[in-house]
């Protein structure tokens, strides 16, 4: 792991094992972080920031231009590790790898426009006289805690902004698919980096998360992960009233309109949910609405699509849908599909286990209090319910303690706003899928899914602090006579 810019092990010795989450096979090891080292890499990290605080822009910017090009030198490599490591297939990491470049190319450019204003003062009776401006500035330390499912990319949207705006960043990289994230680090220190800018520890999730969080030498944690992993950090940083950014779970819903393109709207659900990521993307298709004059037409549609993936080895090239991040995880998205089939619904295709991969699998019928449906889940899983009005559907997809992204399907232009107007979530998309992000655009959800918005400009305004500097009598412009 790295920790003021020098490669370390565990301060006890200890070591954990990557597996290849579809062969089991040990594809490295990596240092088991302790608590100790954790308060190496903050200390650190003062250093760093003092670094980062006083690189000028164009600096900032000149060295993430070197980082992604040095991604895009070796990006190949790191889209085979990253498949190897996570279980995407090695189609989607190279997709994965390509955004990741794209992410700090966009963050070269902004680190050139953080820009400040001029207040005036002359609005204000009595106050022509001063003058009145605003800059931004790094908040010091932020601490990135980073998801298993797309590991690089959401690294980027965290690292990039963070060294964009001058800010030292420490980084907890998913335990059980580090290695991309540890050969990133590298290249970035490569990169010409200052000393201590970059620190990123290897160790369990929930003593290094915490501590990260109660640390008072952090200012932001940004953290994508599970509800109950947004509270706790929320918890623990409260004690010092730093900021935090989450983006946590979701039970993203699709409405699926009698005037849609069905053709269009099962690809979308296929590429949205069955063949990306394995079905473990917060942004993901997870309830599929659709209207009951078209229920039957689309079931079949998306079923017959559903049964052409492949299931199987990541590294294939024509492998749609790769093993689930651990076994544990697979063996409860089988215990969702059984208990929704238990519960009444109609097992259309897949449902079928073996070891950590499961099958593409589509359920129609499905009742409304199955917690496969009413709950997130994390796998290929494509649960389909039909509604009457769009009252009605409104209202279902409404009814979720979450609200990161929703999707509408119709040829209705007026509805389609309209709709997207009522829905709960922090982003509707029109006639495609939820599991859409583009870095230029604002990302993130309200209710327990979170706060704060993750994008080329928003993100640097999350991770700088506006200051006001008032000259006095500065003026005599609007001085009478």
């Amino acid at each position: 792991m790295l920790i003021d810019s020098q490669w370390v092990e565990a301060s006890d010795g200890g070591w954990n094992d990557v597996r290849n989450p579809g062969t089991g096979e040990v594809i490295d090891r990596v240092p088991l972080a302790t608590l100790e080292d954790a308060e190496r890499a903050v200390e650190a990290a003062q250093r760093g920031k003092l670094a980062m605080g006083k690189c000028p822009a164009h600096e900032r910017s000149a060295i993430l231009v070197r980082i992604a090009n040095a991604m895009e030198a070796n990006k190949e490599a790191l889209s085979n590790l990253l498949a190897q490591e996570n279980g995407k297939p090695i189609r989607q990491t190279r997709e994965e790898i390509a955004a990741s470049i794209r992410i700090f190319q966009g963050f070269a450019e902004e680190a050139k426009r953080i820009l400040g204003r001029t207040v005036p003062m002359d609005a204000v009776p009595g106050q022509e006289r001063h003058l009145a401006i605003t800059i931004r500035q790094p908040l010091g330390v932020v601490a990135a805690i980073v998801p298993f499912n797309y590991p690089v990319e959401l690294y980027a949207h965290k690292a990039a902004p963070a060294l964009a705006s001058g800010n030292a960043v420490i980084t907890k990289p998913p335990s059980n698919c580090p290695l991309t994230l540890l050969r990133l680090a590298e290249l970035m220190e490569e990169a010409g980096l200052p000393r201590a800018a970059h620190q990123v520890i290897t160790g369990p999730g929930a003593l290094i998360g915490d501590f990260l969080a109660r640390s008072p030498g952090i200012q932001l944690v940004t953290v994508t992960g599970s509800t109950p992993v947004g509270i706790r950090i929320s918890e623990l940083a409260a004690q010092h009233l730093k900021r935090v950014h989450l983006e946590l779970g979701g039970n993203d819903a699709t409405i699926i309109c009698a005037d849609a393109d069905l053709e269009k709207a099962a690809e979308a659900v296929i590429l949205g949910r069955l063949a990306r990521g394995n079905g473990q993307i917060c942004c993901a298709v997870k309830r599929i609405l659709v209207e009951s004059t078209v229920y039957d037409q689309f079931a079949d549609l998306l079923t017959d699509k559903a049964k052409a993936l492949k299931l199987g080895d990541q590294m294939e090239e024509d492998t749609d849908v790769g093993p689930l991040t651990s076994e544990a995880a697979a063996e409860q998205v089988e215990a969702l599909i059984k208990d929704a089939v238990k519960a009444g619904a109609t097992l259309r295709v897949g449902g079928g286990r073996n070891g950590t991969f499961v099958e593409p699998t589509v359920l129609t019928n499905v009742p409304l209090q199955a917690e496969l449906f009413c709950e997130e889940t994390f796998g290929p899983v494509a649960p389909l319910v039909a509604f009457e009005t769009i009252d009605e559907a409104i209202g279902i997809a409404n009814d979720s303690p979450y609200g990161l992204q929703a999707a509408v399907f119709t040829k209705d232009i007026s509805r389609a706003f309209d709709m997207a107007y009522r829905l709960e979530a922090g982003g509707v998309i029109i006639n495609w899928s939820s599991a859409l992000r583009v870095e230029s655009l604002p990302f993130g959800g309200i209710k327990m899914t979170g706060h704060g918005r993750e994008g080329l400009h928003d993100t640097i305004d999350e991770m700088t602090e506006q200051k006001v500097i008032f000259i006095h009598d500065a003026l005599s412009y609007f001085d009478p006579g």
